[in-house]
């Protein structure tokens, strides 16, 4: 007898296909803005998986710019080397011997290896930081006012070599899409002076999608979108508005590291960005999934 299987599997390839069309042709043209973080492309096999599915979307006419961060391996080479790192609620305070550091992962062996994997795919992508082109213009950070969540203490913190962006120049990477180049950045940026800052690569994302007004700014992490508990998995969210973001926020439904992430995201849609989605970086196919399908993979949030 005849094995059906391969013909069910050949039929639902050809479904998948089907379905992944209308969106192929709406994107066609369109801007996305896709941040990596450092957790999703540690890995060489997942950094190479991700590279194919952003190939993809890249031959079906689709504009990609990458921004990548890299915290992760900034903390292992720290380490390594035995430099103390000091984290502050989730901010890193980036002394001299930090930001040595940062230049040497972000701009040097993290989007090196990124480019590689594009190589490998046939994708001419070009390497860049912040700094490249004044694409991002930034100013040192003024010591913060922060209080402790666990004592309730509050004390001024210096970020040391921390930066703001003040302003996105989007001329060069303009260029670059236009004639089919593929741009990948590290989270650094430069003020007048040169002098350079290690910058929240999430915020370099947002920034640089508002100025090349992109369809969709997409988040890839270690998690696959937004819940209202964590590790409760059917508390996920995964399609609201701007608006329902603020009504969350508002009625103390969100909590935690999720309040600071849906007021982002929700004053961006209100800045020209259509969408944005958090999915997992980690997922076989979740960005193909969260672009191509009906359903997606992670949390949504429109205007």
């Amino acid at each position: 007898m005849t094995d059906p299987r391969p013909e069910v599997d050949n039929q639902l390839r050809l479904d998948l296909l089907r379905e992944a069309l209308p969106y192929i042709q709406r994107f066609k043209g369109q801007t996305f803005v896709v941040k990596l973080s450092g957790k999703v492309t540690e890995n060489h096999d997942n950094l190479a998986s991700l590279a194919e599915e952003l190939a993809l979307l890249h031959q079906v006419g689709i504009r990609l710019t990458v921004v990548h961060g890299g915290g992760k391996q900034l903390s292992d080479l720290a380490s390594k080397l035995g430099i103390q790192q000091t984290i502050i609620e989730g901010r890193r305070v980036t002394d001299d011997a930090t930001l040595e550091m940062a230049k040497m992962i972000f701009a040097g062996k993290i989007n090196t290896d990124i480019l590689a994997a594009l190589r490998q795919r046939g994708i001419e992508a070009v390497g860049l930081s912040g700094v490249d082109g004044n694409i991002v213009h930034a100013e040192r950070r003024p010591p913060k006012q922060i209080t402790n969540r666990e004592t309730g203490v509050s004390a001024q913190v210096d970020f040391g070599h921390v930066g703001d962006v003040v302003q996105i120049n989007s001329r060069l990477l303009t260029v670059l899409l236009d004639t089919g180049y593929l741009p990948v950045i590290s989270s650094l940026g430069a003020d007048d002076d040169g002098m350079v800052f290690n910058i929240n690569a999430d915020t370099i994302a947002a920034e640089i999608a508002v100025r090349l007004q992109a369809e969709k700014l997409i988040l890839l992490s270690d998690v696959d979108g937004i819940y209202l508990h964590a590790g409760v998995p059917e508390t996920k969210l995964s399609h609201l508005t701007a608006a329902e973001a603020d009504e969350l926020v508002s009625s103390g439904r969100a909590t935690g590291g999720m309040v600071p992430k849906l007021q982002s995201i929700a004053a961006l849609l209100r800045r020209g960005v259509h969408s944005a989605h958090i999915i997992s970086g980690n997922k076989r196919n979740a960005l193909l999934s969260e672009i191509f399908t009906n359903e997606g993979t992670g949390t949504m949030i429109v205007a």
